[in-house]
């Protein structure tokens, strides 16, 4: 399949899941993970982060993938959208750990291009979503998505094995893929 294909089939079922479709929602989230680890990878490489700070990176972007795909413009290219995402979230993990960062300019150009929408509506609803989490999920989710700690300072923090973190925190993000289809079903 070629990029562009493969991008095009992104945005269909993008598309799809904006519309409730969650098996369009699915059949996204399987096909572009491995996308996502690739490019947390080579962006690691990129910034001299180690390998291992990847896979945090792919959680929380899937995670924001979640939260804001409705800020996606269906109109525009998925792999922009995408890519700013994982930039973020990246850089992001980098200030957690005192790193600095030097951003490539034509990631500048891409994030403006993609022109990303923050919302303060976006962030009460997260909240509303958490609150409706058990713990120790919330606090995973919250400490690892929100307020930017890694996987090793969470498991310390919540004396938890980082495994145990990164499992729980995978079911979490499952419960609130689940909740929030429950939520668009009772709105339709």
């Amino acid at each position: 399949m070629k990029y562009s294909e493969r991008e095009e089939a992104w945005s269909e079922w993008m598309r799809g899941a904006l519309k409730g479709d969650t098996k369009a929602y699915h059949r996204f989230l399987a096909a572009v993970t491995p996308h996502l680890r690739a490019m947390a990878r080579r962006r690691c490489d990129q910034l001299g982060a180690p390998a291992s700070e990847a896979e945090d990176v792919v959680q929380e972007v899937l995670l924001a993938v979640h939260l804001k795909r409705g800020t996606w413009d269906a109109a525009r290219p998925i792999g922009p959208w995408l890519s700013t995402i994982v930039r973020n979230k990246l850089i992001d993990s980098l200030r957690r750990r005192g790193r600095h960062v030097n951003v490539p300019i034509e990631d500048v150009i891409a994030t403006l291009e993609a022109d990303e929408q923050t919302d303060a509506l976006d962030r009460l609803d997260a909240e509303r979503m958490l609150a409706r989490l058990r713990d120790p999920q919330r606090d995973i989710v919250r400490s690892i998505s929100i307020d930017g700690a890694g996987v090793r300072e969470t498991a310390e923090r919540l004396n938890m094995t980082e495994g145990a973190v990164r499992v729980s925190l995978h079911r979490a993000l499952k419960s609130l893929a689940a909740l929030y289809r429950s939520e668009t079903r009772e709105d339709e």
